[in-house]
């Protein structure tokens, strides 16, 4: 078992220090959230079939102040069929089918969480960070490797400076290694999570990245690293600003609209749903834990002109340049 004394250890794998990595910000992730409720993390540990490895669910439900919250890692590793490689290969261009049938050998690790409160004026929130590599079958030399992830908010209600504190944080723990990071990473976060049939975006944004192999593993692993390090301080200020908040009746079934959307985006859009449900032995009650306990759509809905309401549509539609 690794240790987070392995995350800097660079005498070993990528590999093994980014599970490490994930093992460490699963536990100060948690404990973060834990501290705003009077529930506590449910750990649910699970593993794949064929000796493919497994992982580690983390989900607290019906607490005080989140209605539902996951912070999973797997650690993950067997063989890509043909059909999975070539519909991976849309993505990432550097990967390709090795053995007579078209298969690769794969490694994935990574942390991903989706939180839920229950106070409309608290917004939910995403994170996911992972590894991805391909050996060849005869060798176990490594193929092609590239890292992933990101973080983004999804408001009920827009508090501007709820969003300009969680970009900023972002941004300076990009801006420590390229200042070029960031502008890209938001922009490409705008684009991915854009809810095609809606024409909006799911939230206000973040970062997002994938595919990244253009700098030195060690290098983005620092990146990662960072990022990392940047969600508790851009999220959990927001949640203990908001979560005594009073609410209306009418704001809480807004709430409920708005993480209709959120499920219309993750069901038919992710890539990274479709991924884990198409990959062979996966745990699908990790995959579909994004998803919120409730939510609701209602036949044509639009809010009132320049309610608080149409504010966050405006911005949804038009997104904006935080920081």
């Amino acid at each position: 078992m690794v240790s987070s004394n392995d995350i800097h250890n660079v005498d070993l794998p990528i590999r093994e220090r980014m599970e490490a990595l994930i093992r460490l910000k699963q536990q100060q992730i948690t404990s973060a959230i834990a501290s705003l409720d009077t529930q506590q993390f449910h750990t649910d540990k699970w593993i794949r079939s064929d000796d493919g490895g497994g992982g580690e669910s983390m989900v607290l439900q019906n607490g005080t102040t989140f209605e539902k919250g996951g912070v999973n890692i797997s650690i993950v590793h067997g063989k890509l069929p043909k059909q999975a490689v070539e519909r991976m290969k849309a993505d990432h261009s550097n990967l390709k089918g090795t053995a007579e049938d078209g298969s690769v050998n794969f490694f994935a690790c990574g942390l991903s969480l989706v939180i839920h409160p229950h106070n409309p004026h608290c917004p939910t929130t995403h994170a996911n960070y992972r590894y991805f590599e391909t050996t060849d079958p005869e060798t176990n030399q490594i193929q092609a490797w590239w890292f992933g992830g990101g973080a983004d908010l999804t408001p009920s209600y827009l508090y501007e400076e709820d969003a300009k504190l969680f970009h900023q944080k972002h941004k300076d723990a990009l801006d420590k290694f390229d200042p070029n990071l960031y502008p890209k990473y938001k922009k490409w976060c705008d684009e991915y999570f854009f809810i095609k049939h809606r024409d909006e975006t799911r939230g206000i944004g973040g970062i997002f990245f994938d595919d990244f192999d253009d700098k030195p593993a060690d290098e983005i692993l620092k990146i990662v690293e960072s990022c990392f390090d940047a969600f508790i301080p851009a999220y959990i200020p927001i949640i203990e600003k908001r979560k005594d908040m009073p609410f209306s009746k009418e704001q809480k079934n807004w709430q409920q609209i708005r993480r209709g959307r959120y499920v219309e985006f993750n069901l038919v859009l992710d890539r990274g749903t479709q991924f884990g449900l198409q990959t062979p032995g996966s745990r699908v009650e990790s995959i579909l834990m994004s998803l919120p306990a409730t939510a609701s759509w209602v036949y044509d809905h639009h809010p009132e002109e320049n309610s608080e309401e149409a504010k966050l549509l405006k911005v949804l539609k038009n997104p904006v340049d935080w920081v």
